[in-house]
């Protein structure tokens, strides 16, 4: 019992109520009613065979026949109305079809009520990779061709039962029948609605797993790339020189406020702020504001001249701006002092 709780416990019965849960619960019922109907069944008919004689009439001639519909090995006695008997037997074998059909049913319901259990207390693993729902996905699309198959190959069976199970055409099988003298006639049809139920079944699993291969199809993460909004597209600066390791182009070389030398933007560049706040500000003429953060350092060169060591400046875009490229940005620029 207390096993029984800790799985109740551990389930995630919230994924039930999603289309993906509620659909495999619906799959799972209508394939027990799909197999349950059908391999169940057994039906009977009566006829009457009154002869010239009445002595040798038999008026209440039973025929009784079931699952799997080997109709070729159901027989009756029929009168001969001379005095004897005579076996008959049925017209058929539709057994391929119909254990077709109940078969898909068995293995529908198997399968759906193992993914149920999986998707409970094991959905966590299977959103870990695209693995599991596409496992998922594919045995979805076999039960969805099975089901079509199986129930229009049950369908076409089941109407050749109703045809070689009709008592009208089964006195036709009895010699005596076919004599002026006798009268024969059917006395009670069989009850065909528990075959006519599972058909209706059998198709009725086909639109479910057709509906539901969209949702486990989704849980794939194949369709999410086409789902996603397009990127929105950067403007890009227009100078060649862009993009040149240790190039940096335009402008001569100017000391900012504090001693830190910097190069000015072409196109209208300005400096706002200097090295007093350890942040420079270059303004474009398209409007864009990019603000650096260098961490920067002085060191002497062999010759004496004072030299700035540039690491890796931080470059991001300020409010409402969009981000340029900015070649100047070396890695280590040595720039010497004015």
């Amino acid at each position: 019992m207390e096993t029984v709780n800790q799985l109740v416990a551990t389930g995630q019965f919230r994924i039930l109520k999603v289309p993906l849960g509620f659909i495999k619960i619906l799959e799972w019922i209508f394939a027990i009613f799909a197999f349950a109907t059908c391999g169940s069944y057994s039906g009977m008919f009566k006829m009457s065979v009154e002869c010239k004689n009445r002595s040798d009439s038999n008026l209440n001639i039973e025929v009784e026949f079931q699952y799997p519909f080997r109709l070729h090995q159901v027989y009756f006695d029929a009168p001969t109305c001379t005095g004897g008997q005579e076996r008959q037997f049925l017209v058929g074998d539709y057994s391929s079809s119909a254990e077709f059909f109940v078969t898909i049913g068995v293995f529908s319901f198997l399968y759906s009520m193992a993914a149920l259990a999986f998707y409970v207390f094991a959905f966590e693993k299977y959103r870990e990779n695209n693995k599991a729902p596409l496992i998922d996905f594919g045995v979805t699309c076999f039960f969805t061709f099975m089901w079509l198959v199986s129930s229009a190959a049950w369908a076409k069976g089941l109407s050749d039962v109703k045809t070689a199970t009709d008592p009208e055409r089964v006195v036709t099988l009895i010699p005596a029948c076919g004599k002026v003298e006798n009268q024969c006639r059917e006395v009670h049809d069989p009850v065909m609605s528990g075959l006519n139920t599972s058909a209706v079944f059998g198709y009725l699993n086909l639109i479910l797993w057709g509906g539901n291969l969209w949702f486990v199809f989704k849980e794939t993460g194949i369709v999410a790339p086409f789902m996603r909004a397009p990127p929105a597209q950067e403007k890009q600066p227009a100078p060649e020189s862009f993009g040149q390791p240790g190039v940096c182009p335009g402008g001569p070389l100017r000391q900012l406020p504090g001693g830190l030398p910097a190069r000015l933007q072409p196109a209208g560049g300005r400096v706002q702020s200097g090295w007093g706040i350890r942040t420079r500000r270059i303004c474009p003429a398209g409007g864009a504001n990019l603000l650096l953060k260098p961490d920067v350092s002085q060191t002497a060169s062999p010759g004496g001249e004072r030299q700035w060591n540039w690491a890796e400046p931080c470059l991001r875009p300020s409010h409402n701006s969009t981000l340029l490229p900015v070649s100047c940005l070396c890695r280590k620029l040595l720039m010497s002092a004015m």
